[in-house]
C-alpha cells in the first residue's frame, strides 16, 4: 500500500510529507492504521544523526497505537478492528536464546527496530510511526488491554517499558526504596510505575523546582542532588536508582546513595558519561547497569498492569504539521511530558493503493 508520514531527508532536515510504499502482506503480518504515535527523545537524536548511523530518508516513531486494517493468511491472534499497539521492535530471529527467553531486543541475530534498520528479508529501510499506516510481523504487535485511553497509550511502548523494565528486573516493589534521577519523559513514567509496584520512590533533582511534580506523580518526596547536607543524610539508603538523564553527564554524586548491593541503572543515555569513581562501587558492592527497553512478552506485561492500574502518562496532543516546533521544545525540555502526535492531522495519501 502507499501511505503518507513525514520524514527527515538528511541531517538536521526538518520534518516534511513523505509518500511511500508499505509492504505487500507477508503471511504472518499485520496491516495498521496508526492513530496516536508518540515523540521520543530518540525521534530527535536519529533525524539530527546525533549518532551517526541514522539512513535517510528517515520517518521516525516508536510508540504506535493503532486498528487492524488488514491480515496476513497465517495470522491468528489479531483480526480486523483490533486495538493494538507497536513498540520499538518489529523483528527478530525467534531462534536465539534470548528470543526464546522472551527478551528479544538481545537477539544475537540482530534485532529488528521499528525504524532505521533493514527489513531482515527484503533489505530495505525500516520507516516508522509518523505515518498514516505500518506493516508489522504478529509476534512483535500487542494488544492494548480495554480501559485505556488509546489517545495517551503510545508513550507506554517506549518510555513505559524502558523504565518498567529495571524496575521488575531489580524487583522493585514493596520495602524498596527506589530513586529516580531526571522528571522527564523517561522519569515521570519511573516514578508512575515504581508507586504502583509499591515502592518508596524519591525524585533526585538538582533543584526543588519540581517537588510539586514530582509529589502529584505519587513521588513520596525530592532529593535536591545540589544539597550537600541532604545527599548525606541520605547515603546507603536506596535499593535501585533509575537514571534517566538522556545527555552526558556524571553518576558519581548518586553512587553513595546506594545500598549494599544496590543498582544504579541508566536508562536514558546512550553514549559517554563523565568519569565514574570505583571507590563507592568497590566499598558498597554497588553496581551501575544498563537497560534496553524490554521484549515482546514483558512489554505486554506492562501493556496489562498500566490497564489494571490505571497508569497513563502525561501527554500533550499535537498534530503532525507541529512535529518540528514539538522537537524544538523537545530539545529545551519544555514538555510534561510527552508529545503524541494525533494521526487524524495526516492527510490521505494521493495514492491509496498500487
Amino acid at each position: 500500500m502507499f501511505t503518507i508520514g513525514y520524514a527527515a531527508i538528511s541531517a538536521g532536515a526538518p520534518l516534511a510529507p513523505f509518500e511511500f510504499r508499505r509492504r505487500q502482506l507477508r503471511p504472518n503480518d499485520v496491516a495498521i492504521e496508526i492513530l496516536y504515535c508518540g515523540v521520543c527523545h530518540s525521534d530527535l537524536h536519529t533525524v539530527r544523526n546525533d549518532w551517526n548511523w541514522t539512513v535517510f530518508p528517515a520517518v521516525p516513531g516508536h510508540e504506535i497505537v493503532g486498528r487492524v486494517i488488514g491480515i496476513g493468511s497465517g495470522v491468528t491472534r489479531y483480526r480486523v478492528g483490533d486495538s493494538v499497539a507497536v513498540g520499538c521492535l518489529v523483528d527478530s530471529c525467534q531462534e536465539c536464546r534470548h528470543c526464546h527467553a522472551g527478551e528479544e531486543q538481545f537477539c544475537l541475530d540482530g534485532r529488528g527496530d521499528t525504524y532505521n534498520a533493514p527489513d531482515r528479508i527484503s533489505g530495505e529501510n525500516n520507516f516508522g510511526g509518523y505515518a498514516k499506516h505500518i506493516v508489522v510481523r504478529e509476534e512483535f504487535v500487542l494488544r492494548v488491554p480495554e480501559g485505556l485511553d488509546l489517545s495517551r497509550t503510545a508513550p507506554l511502548l517506549c518510555a513505559g517499558i524502558t523504565t518498567y523494565s529495571p524496575l521488575r528486573t531489580w524487583n522493585a516493589g514493596p520495602g524498596s526504596r527506589v530513586g529516580v534521577i531526571g522528571l522527564g519523559g523517561l522519569g515521570h513514567m519511573a516514578v508512575k510505575l515504581a508507586v504502583a509496584l509499591g515502592a518508596d520512590v524519591t525524585v533526585l533533582s538538582r533543584s526543588r523546582d519540581k517537588e510539586a511534580d514530582a509529589l502529584h506523580l505519587g513521588a513520596d518526596r525530592l532529593l535536591v542532588s545540589t544539597d550537600g547536607d541532604a545527599m548525606s543524610r541520605a547515603a546507603a539508603t536506596f535499593d535501585l536508582i533509575i537514571d534517566t538523564v538522556p545527555v552526558k553527564h556524571d553518576i558519581n554524586p548518586y553512587l553513595p546513595l546506594l545500598k549494599v548491593d544496590g543498582t544504579l541503572v541508566l536508562v536514558g543515555q546512550v553514549g559517554p558519561l563523565a568519569e565514574p569513581s570505583t571507590v563507592p562501587l568497590l566499598l558498597g558492592r554497588r553496581r551501575v547497569a544498563g537497560s534496553l527497553i524490554g521484549g515482546i512478552r514483558e512489554t505486554q506485561e506492562m501493556l496489562d498492569f498500566c490497564a489494571k492500574k490505571n497508569i497513563l502518562p502525561d501527554c500533550e496532543m499535537i498534530r503532525m504539521e507541529q512535529i518540528n516546533e514539538a522537537f524544538e521544545r523537545l530539545e529545551r525540555a519544555d514538555v510534561r511530558y510527552r508529545f503524541v502526535i494525533d494521526m487524524a492531522s495526516l492527510p490521505a495519501p494521493v495514492r491509496a493503493c498500487d
